[in-house]
C-alpha cells in the first residue's frame, strides 16, 4: 500500500473541488441561463480545468516521492 502524505490528501481534495467546479460549470453554461452570469462561469471553468490537473499531477509526484 502507498503512504499518503497530509500533502498529498490536500492536493487531491483540491483536485476534486475544482473538477466539481469545472463539471458544474459546463451544465451551468449548457443550460443557457448560468446563475453567474455567462462570463464568470466560463472564467471558473477556464481556471478550473488545468488546477484538476495540475493538483492531481502533484498529488501523483508527492505520494511516488514517498514511496521506498
Amino acid at each position: 500500500m502507498t503512504p499518503i502524505t497530509a500533502k498529498s490528501g490536500v492536493l487531491l481534495a483540491f483536485c476534486c473541488i475544482t473538477a466539481i467546479a469545472a463539471v458544474g460549470s459546463i451544465f451551468e453554461l449548457s443550460s443557457g441561463h448560468p446563475e453567474l452570469g455567462s462570463l464568470t462561469t466560463e472564467i471558473i471553468l477556464a481556471a478550473s480545468i488545468p488546477l484538476t490537473v495540475v493538483s492531481f499531477w502533484g498529488a501523483v509526484q508527492d505520494t511516488k516521492a514517498n514511496q521506498k
